[in-house]
């Protein structure tokens, strides 16, 4: 059966348990970490989400990235594939409050510049974030047990999010 979509209220632990992970991930795969980024609806304060910790770890290189994908599957953590672009791969820890959801990212990876762009643009405008707030809890009542749709609906939002970002870097850089 499929996992029940739910967002619930922002959880003032939620950045302690992404500083807790991220010390582990650190330990776990050493040396091939350059960063380690909360992303998602977690990583915005005030904003709504699904109880899961949502975390791009940029490595080295494409090599780097298979020897992580082999390092966490060794840990225990449940490999979800190939994930939004060729390069990127998705790990998931669902025992632990609140679950955990990994990417491993090459250096330059163009997801996760856009997702930290898409996170930081919400973190500076409360208005975009209520709107996506509401959207993901009309999403998540119109795909209860679809998750894969309920990603699906939210992409134009995100999309359109990340061009507005763009759009002010670039304004930003110009002026």
């Amino acid at each position: 059966m499929a996992e029940r979509v739910e967002i619930v209220a922002y959880d003032d632990s939620w950045p302690d348990a992404f500083r807790a992970i991220a010390a582990q991930l650190a330990t776990l795969l050493g040396n091939r970490v350059l960063s380690i980024d909360h992303i998602g609806s977690t990583s915005v304060p005030g904003l709504s989400a699904k109880p899961l910790i949502d975390i791009d770890v940029t490595v080295r290189d494409a090599t780097a990235v298979a020897e992580g994908c082999a390092i966490m599957t060794e840990a225990g953590y449940e490999p979800r594939g190939n994930r939004y672009d060729r390069e990127v791969f998705a790990f998931m820890d669902r025992k632990t409050s609140p679950k955990q959801r990994i990417y491993l990212c090459p250096e330059g990876s163009d997801t996760h510049r856009r997702r930290i762009l898409f996170r930081d643009y919400l973190r500076a405008n409360p208005d975009k974030a209520q709107a996506y707030e509401a959207l993901k809890r009309r999403l998540a009542a119109e795909f209860t047990h679809d998750g894969d749709a309920y990603t699906a609906a939210k992409a134009g939002f995100v999309d359109d999010v990340v061009d507005l970002a763009c759009a002010t870097t670039a304004s930003v850089s110009a002026g």
